[in-house]
């Protein structure tokens, strides 16, 4: 208002203090942070019809996360009609990601991206439904990751490229055809993520493949010392040496920590206790389904969507778990992975059922 003209230079700003912004942008703390400065600038724009109402911004926010959630809903519900209230709980009624993916926050925008990314890929490519909005959606969706948080663009390209060519190789008439063939595509569909890593990381040096695990120390050790060590909970899972041995040694508890954790009597404070009965809960279901659906997991794994769910979950688990050392922190960082992990089990438990009915159908016959 004092400025429309500075205004907009702020809006489509790079970092720089030229062009009469300068006592501006000295008052605004996340200037030079780009993946920060884009989440002001989405409440910048959305301020203009909310006169700059914090309330009304943030109704706005989680609107936008709700329509991710619900475009990730619609995917699953195409692909398994008869799992609509379990998939409506995945989605909607997980705790910590109907908490922390509401808010004024960079994990409300990813959140939403990841699942809108989803969406449009599954639309574009495997449906075959081709809409310029939908093309317009995934560029917006993916650049959002890509600016915001790329770690999370990094773990979902390989996992969809694996995915569309599984489900290429699912399509193949004739089972001698699909065996000489199938592995072939197997291979490249790992090539193409491999190389869709290397590219997205390649104009951020922090996320090359030479020095992600250097980054994941450098994370980990800031959020656990630095930036949350008033916090009251910190974790460890061993010491970080900056090299990928040390990561992938790490990997089971990473893991571990991202889907089970925190465990309750690690609980300090009322935050951290919703955590934890949603974590128990996840660990439950768990460990309930590998005593009574053992085989229902290697059923599952025949599904190429399952596969994508499986390799996006552990691998984001991993990368959060092992980077962040802080349960607050983590809370916020894994809401993307959780509704995938609560799909993941339901899936696993209705190829349970379904195996059952089949067993009872050929035993009676």
């Amino acid at each position: 208002m004092e400025d429309p003209v500075i205004g907009i230079k702020l809006l489509f700003s790079t970092g720089e203090y030229d062009g009469g912004i300068f006592n501006y942008a000295t008052q605004i703390p996340f200037y030079r942070d780009t993946s920060s400065f884009a989440i002001i600038r989405i409440a910048t724009f959305l301020d203009l019809f909310t006169f700059s109402s914090y309330s009304a911004t943030a109704i706005l926010f989680s609107v936008i996360s709700f329509a991710g959630l619900w475009m990730l809903f619609k995917v699953f519900y195409l692909l398994y009609p008869d799992l609509r209230d379990q998939l409506a709980v995945s989605c909607f009624f997980i705790p910590s990601v109907f908490f922390w993916g509401s808010g004024l926050l960079k994990d409300t925008i990813t959140l939403s991206a990841t699942c809108m990314a989803v969406y449009c890929i599954h639309e574009l490519i495997i449906r075959r439904r081709f809409l310029v909005t939908l093309l317009l959606l995934l560029i917006v969706s993916l650049y959002a990751l890509y600016i915001i948080k790329i770690y999370i663009l990094l773990i979902l390209l390989p996992s969809v490229i694996i995915w569309i060519f599984l489900e290429k190789a699912k399509n193949i008439k004739g089972l001698m055809l699909r065996v000489m063939i199938g592995p072939v595509i197997f291979v490249i569909s790992l090539f193409l993520a491999g190389y869709s890593l290397i590219k997205a990381s390649e104009d951020n040096p922090k996320y090359s493949l030479e020095m992600l695990a250097k980054t994941a120390k450098t994370t980990a050790y800031d959020i656990r010392y630095w930036s949350g060590r008033d916090a009251g909970s910190g974790y460890s899972l061993g010491e970080l040496d900056g090299s990928f041995n040390s990561l992938i040694k790490l990997a089971p508890q990473a893991i571990n920590v991202a889907m089970f954790r925190p465990y309750p009597w690690e609980v300090k404070n009322p935050l951290m206790l919703i955590s934890s009965i949603e974590s128990t809960v996840f660990l439950l279901v768990v460990v309930v389904l590998l005593i009574k659906s053992g085989r229902s997991f290697l059923y599952s794994v025949r599904d190429p969507v399952f596969i994508f769910i499986l390799i996006f979950t552990l691998v984001f688990a991993f990368g959060v778990g092992v980077s962040t050392y802080n349960f607050g922190t983590l809370s916020r960082y894994k809401i993307p992975m959780l509704p995938f992990f609560a799909i993941a089990l339901v899936l696993i438990h209705s190829n349970s059922k379904r195996l059952k009915k089949l067993f009872l159908f050929e035993s009676t016959e």
